[in-house]
């Protein structure tokens, strides 16, 4: 089953919100995401045999639900699934890369009980063409001016939806009907690299983990013990991913400048995230002073942890919060805070607004559950 419908936005607004909804095996999935990856004009690209061999295996073994939907891309494209030259995934339609900023309330700290994840996504209102530093193509479009919001309810295993600007097979925010809930976000704006190449490698990309989380695991304790199995890699942007269960766990996973693997927890309290590297530094009250490279990542950090330690907050107040570190339209660094968006891991839902335009536009606040 595929449904189709626009939810937020249209042709005179900034963004134009696609909401995708598919039912079936994770092969048939697969098949409906390849169509609509087509459509947006994605095609697979030529990889080496041994390395395409490799990502296949490491696919069928750690994460099959990718695997199978890889099999339905096959089929869409009338090649053979087990065909080593060519890249079945990896189905981007804009180029990626982010700020963000994140705050978890545990349910312990919540007026409800419930465990709540509010995130602001940041990003460039251009387009790839004047990121790069020249005139925009005719008919180009800023990039991240036609998200998706994906639902998927597969025959056997978790059912999910996902919002994405980039990937139909990755995501920046899910949440999956076991209350688990992944969002990602730049983790070290100041050592960020332009990449050197695009090319797929074995497991999963920046973009994948988030989505290969929501497929595989239902809790933190799961979600752990996933990514220290799993290779990943990144393309020069580094990122980190906040990650939530519905028993009140939380964690940021994170890789160091040295590529070691770092799990930071903060007991159980509310949890802030912006962009800078946690690991090296875990104390919000002493972090340092924000450089014209930081994007004002620690003073956003100060902020949410100021309006969250020791405070007990609804729904409306995790909403407050997120507006008080949104990017204001004057504001020297070009962002725009593109989705506000609230899960709730004990109602396994995901509730976002959307990006307009100029004037602080935004959509109503939609609701969609994980099913």
């Amino acid at each position: 089953m595929k449904n189709m419908t626009r939810v937020a936005g249209g042709k005179d607004d900034f963004q134009l919100v696609t909401h995708l909804t598919l039912a079936g095996s994770q092969y048939e999935i697969g098949k409906a995401l390849t169509e609509e990856a087509r459509r947006l004009g994605w095609s697979p690209m030529p990889i080496d045999p041994v390395v395409g061999r490799a990502r296949r295996t490491w696919f069928e073994r750690h994460w099959p639900q990718h695997h199978a939907r890889m099999d339905g891309a096959a089929a869409v494209l009338g090649l053979d699934p087990d065909q080593d030259d060519l890249v079945l995934d990896d189905q981007g339609y804009i180029p990626a890369g982010h700020g963000c900023s994140a705050l978890w309330i545990p349910p312990s700290a919540a007026t409800d009980g419930h465990g709540r994840v509010g995130r602001n996504y940041d990003f460039f209102p251009t387009t790839t063409s004047e990121l790069m530093g020249s005139e925009p193509q005719p008919g180009e479009l800023p990039m991240a001016s036609r998200p998706y919001v994906i639902t998927t309810v597969p025959d056997e295993g978790l059912s999910s939806t996902v919002l994405t600007m980039s990937a139909l097979d990755g995501c920046m925010d899910g949440i999956n009907s076991a209350g688990l809930a992944v969002m990602l976000l730049v983790a070290d704006f100041e050592t960020a690299e332009p990449p050197a190449a695009f090319a797929p490698q074995v497991g999963v990309n920046s973009v994948q983990l988030p989505r290969f989380l929501i497929d595989t695991c239902e809790n933190v304790d799961q979600a752990k013990q996933a990514l220290l199995g799993a290779k990943q890699y990144d393309h020069g942007m580094p990122l980190h991913y906040l990650v939530a269960d519905a028993h009140g766990q939380a964690f940021v996973w994170e890789h160091g400048r040295d590529g070691g693997e770092h799990i930071v927890e903060f007991g159980d309290g509310p949890l802030c995230v912006t962009n800078h590297l946690l690991h090296r530094h875990p104390d919000p009250m002493n972090l340092p002073e924000d450089t014209g490279s930081s994007f004002a990542s620690y003073s956003r950090l100060r902020t949410l942890y100021e309006r969250s330690k020791g405070a007990t907050m609804s729904a409306g107040d995790l909403r407050e919060s997120l507006r008080a570190v949104a990017q204001p339209e004057e504001a020297a660094v070009p962002f725009r805070t593109l989705w506000s968006t609230v899960f709730d891991t004990a109602d396994r839902t995901l509730s976002t607004r959307f990006y307009l335009g100029e004037g602080g536009r935004y959509s109503e606040e939609l609701v969609f559950p994980a099913r």
